[in-house]
């Protein structure tokens, strides 16, 4: 009651205060999302909370005093995590040659959508960057929230999770590659080059610490018996590398975003599959603090109010980013013959709903679209609330659909 006092009285919460309540909120949302038997994700429930104990609402906590940092260092790791879980693979071959084009197909079908609903509504302006933010918004999956669902689901190695895997990747990739070609005051030629500058140095730099091991094999025998105890030079070599390539992709004037996925990459190219106990400490200090606390705090921002005076709008996108995600990929599914296509329509309906479940990305892209002047606070809560609507319905309704399209067992004889 203090803390809602204080708030009231138009007292800023202190970042200890911020953090605590945070923390907690990270403790309730598994907790919760357990005794909901998984239906709602826990990040749908971490955004929630967020955003009652947030500046639009209750004003518990704040993210003065470093939370920002905290946040972002938790959205660093999280696409670090993407990158170092991306099978290279999966963007090969024609599956994965399609999955890109699908993904091209369904950013021009998400410009026209929005074009459309911003020609047909009257008083509202908007230009071509903006409207490109927002078709971005809607056509990312976010994979990393989809993993877990998929592996407990039991059809990760089947035809339809390597289906859900290449789609996603390239729905991860592809807008976080956009956005920094698309949503910057460069022309896009010249984004471009620095896109191609920064891919070049992420490359140097992925390339010298292997040299040196390779020349070296003492040095790798050294960070190996600092591994454990008090040292843990593995993990504090993998947090610099992600804090060298963001602040390469900040010196180059991109989105931080890229240069944690970059981090992430670079990070398995290194030490691939050979050091679980290295993704495991990764996995602990990601999802067990920095994650959270971004979701958390991605949550904070969201204007309760404006949410709920904009249903129709809530609703409408939504919809909208299955259809503009969704659509195309059911579509190439069923009609774009690529030597691995799902031959059933609920396994259809079922790739295509998790290829339309996206919110990391879509809390990426409105931060870079507010920070920048392209996206008003208000609807970029509306469109965070449509990237947690996704991830709370769509998996489940694809977890329906499959238990309806389950074979019947044979009856005894």
């Amino acid at each position: 009651m203090d803390l809602l006092g204080a708030a009231q009285n138009g007292v800023h919460p202190t970042a200890i205060t911020s953090l605590f309540l945070i923390a907690l909120v990270a403790v309730i949302g598994p907790i919760a999302s357990r005794l909901l038997r998984g239906y709602i994700p826990d990040v749908v429930i971490l955004l929630v909370f967020g955003a009652i104990i947030g500046p639009h609402a209750l004003y518990w906590a704040g993210t003065e005093g470093g939370v920002d940092l905290l946040s972002e260092l938790g959205l660093g790791m999280l696409f670090l995590l993407a990158g170092y879980e991306l099978d290279p693979k999966l963007l090969r071959g024609k599956p994965g040659r399609t999955a890109w084009l699908v993904w091209a197909c369904c950013l021009v079908f998400a410009f026209v959508l929005v074009s459309l609903a911003v020609l047909f509504e009257p008083g509202t302006e908007a230009g071509f960057a903006a409207k490109v933010a927002v078709a971005i918004a809607m056509t990312s999956t976010a994979l990393g929230t989809l993993l877990p669902i998929v592996k407990q689901a039991g059809f990760l190695n089947q035809p339809l999770g390597r289906a859900v895997l290449a789609h996603g990747a390239v729905g991860e990739l592809a807008p976080i590659v956009a956005m920094s070609v698309l949503l910057t005051s460069r022309s896009p030629l010249a984004a471009i080059v620095v896109l191609l500058l920064f891919a070049a140095a992420t490359a140097w730099i992925g390339f010298v610490p292997q040299r040196i091991l390779h020349r070296v094999p003492g040095l790798s025998r050294t960070f190996d018996g600092m591994n454990g105890g008090t040292s843990q030079l593995p993990v504090r070599g993998v947090f610099l590398l992600l804090l060298v390539l963001m602040a390469v992709a900040e010196t180059f004037d991109l989105d931080v975003v890229l240069g944690a996925f970059a981090a992430g990459v670079v990070l398995r190219g290194m030490i691939g599959e050979d050091h679980p106990e290295v993704a495991t400490a990764l996995e602990t200090i990601g999802f067990g603090i920095l994650i959270p606390v971004f979701f958390v705090v991605s949550g904070m921002g969201i204007d309760i109010s404006s949410v709920l005076s904009n249903p129709v709008l809530w609703v409408l996108f939504v919809f909208s980013i299955a259809i503009a995600r969704g659509l195309p990929v059911w579509l190439s599914e069923r009609f774009v013959p690529h030597g691995a296509n799902l031959p059933t329509r609920g396994e259809r309906a079922q790739l295509a709903l998790y290829a339309a479940t996206g919110l990391p990305i879509i809390v990426a892209v409105t931060q870079v679209a507010t920070g920048s002047g392209l996206m008003g606070a208000d609807l970029a809560s509306v469109l965070v609330a449509a990237g947690a609507t996704t991830v709370l319905l769509f998996p489940l309704i694809a977890r329906v659909i499959g238990r309806d399209n389950r074979p019947a067992p044979e009856p005894r004889v």
